[in-house]
């Protein structure tokens, strides 16, 4: 990255950045409270209740992260298209994505179907598999719109638009926290259906905000231009396999970096209630922290396919991810510092017990450390995507979390003895390692003469 671009330049280059990036920061975290709403109403339910609704969560999540990982490939192939001038291809482009965006959510329907019979051989304890597997049944009927809405709102991303995103987020966490409350609990004349009540509470939202979206792209004179809707196109494979060749990758690498921290819950369970107690506290502080850097790495993987498509050079591409690194480095540091100086009270917050809140305390504190190379691997795998350089980075993300992180944390957290303290070390050496493999990616990547000359995604226009 070059540190030799004009300075006012790469100000308003970091103040575009910032613009672009906190409604997609405010809207990962409304998902994230989401997934807070959805375990405070449990845990008033009961335990079981709660139990239930975790291990759904952990099935859906996982094999979710592949479709939402794949469906990224459409802002950068929109904001190239946009950069170089060709806003009539980006209609084609969105309603070939809607086809794909629809096939995913179908499989995954089938595929959370067909999960509640894997509970058992999964050694799920037997008084959990019955809320596991209504909370699955519940909301596996808003999986198509989940797929659909990420679609929209990737559009709307590489368009430089991300209000929406934020809107409709918080939009739905004002639609669950009652329906919710009412559907698990039997209020307000409806029945009571736990697990499963919550699980379609949470598929109704979803659809609503689908529903809501769609109008808004269909109403919008911002989207006038590109006729989104204006006419019926049938499924075009060239299309959608360009698309499918770019966002599988990405899909991958965000479920092996997602596996990452499922399977080491998974091993830590392993260690004891306390342990896990501690560890579900310090992820989930951990989880919300990264909210902030991975909306930062979504508007630079828009601001990296601009650059390219309005043929900026090397330099133009480079000042783009530069302007993200600076953004990351600032908010990595201050979770960092709010870690250090907190840790004890935050993980007073979550819970009474002390042996509970003192690990947890310390767990956050490596939490703490791995606050930077978090950071920059996210905002690298960012960059790259938007130079839709997805191949490579999967592998590099492979190596790094189950090739090194994983064999690590197990080794120190079980093999010696460390317990959950190992495991975390282990996370933070895969992070460390994804971190520099990554940014030499991209520092080879963006070179002049491998940049591509114009996007890469050619469609048949509008008549």
């Amino acid at each position: 990255m070059s540190a030799s671009t004009p300075p006012p330049r790469f100000r308003r280059e970091v103040r575009t950045s910032a613009v672009l990036a906190a409604p997609l920061v405010a809207g990962h975290l409304a998902t994230g409270l989401i997934g807070f709403v959805d375990n405070v109403i449990a845990g008033r339910h009961g335990t079981n209740t709660l139990a239930g609704v975790a291990v759904g969560t952990a099935m859906f999540w996982l094999p979710m992260m592949v479709p939402m990982g794949t469906l990224m490939a459409l802002p950068p192939s929109v904001s190239q298209l946009d950069g170089a001038g060709r806003r009539a291809e980006v209609g084609p482009l969105f309603r070939q994505a809607l086809w794909l965006s629809l096939a995913l959510g179908a499989l995954l329907f089938a595929f959370l179907s067909l999960s509640v019979h894997a509970l058992a051989p999964m050694g799920i304890a037997p008084e959990v598999r019955p809320a596991a597997s209504a909370f699955l049944l519940g909301i596996r009927w808003g999986i198509p719109a989940m797929t659909l809405y990420f679609c929209m709102r990737y559009l709307c991303d590489g368009l430089h638009w991300t209000l929406p995103t934020m809107v409709f987020g918080f939009g739905g966490l004002l639609v669950l926290l009652p329906l919710g409350y009412a559907l698990t609990f039997g209020a307000f004349g409806l029945p009571e259906g736990g697990a499963g009540g919550l699980g379609l509470a949470s598929s109704i939202m979803l659809w609503l905000q689908v529903l809501g979206f769609l109008v808004y792209l269909a109403r919008a004179r911002r989207f006038e231009a590109m006729r989104l809707f204006d006419r019926f196109d049938p499924p075009r494979w060239r299309e959608i396999s360009t698309l499918l060749r770019t966002g599988l990758p990405i899909g991958v690498t965000v479920a092996m970096e997602g596996g990452l921290f499922i399977a080491t819950a998974l091993l830590i369970g392993r260690l004891g209630e306390l342990e896990v107690a501690a560890h579900q506290i310090a992820i989930n502080v951990a989880s919300l922290c990264f909210m902030i850097p991975f909306g930062v790495a979504e508007a630079t993987t828009v601001r990296v396919g601009h650059a390219v498509g309005a043929g900026r050079g090397a330099q133009g591409v480079r000042r783009a991810a530069l302007a993200g690194l600076v953004l990351v480095l600032s908010t990595q540091a201050l979770s960092a510092t709010v870690l250090l100086g907190w840790h004890e009270a935050i993980a007073g917050i979550y819970t009474r017990d002390l042996a509970v809140a003192s690990l947890a305390g310390s767990l956050l504190l490596l939490a703490a450390a791995f606050q930077f190379p978090d950071g920059v691997q996210v905002l690298s795998a960012g960059a790259l995507r938007g130079l839709k350089d997805t191949r490579v980075p999967m592998f590099i993300a492979a190596f790094a979390y189950w090739g090194v992180g994983m064999p690590l944390g197990a080794g120190l957290g079980l093999g010696l003895g460390w317990g959950p303290r190992g495991m975390w070390l282990g996370l933070i050496a895969g992070l460390l390692v994804a971190a520099v493999l990554m940014a030499l990616r991209f520092a080879r990547s963006s070179r002049p003469a491998a940049l591509p000359a114009m996007p890469q995604v050619r469609v048949t226009k509008d008549a």
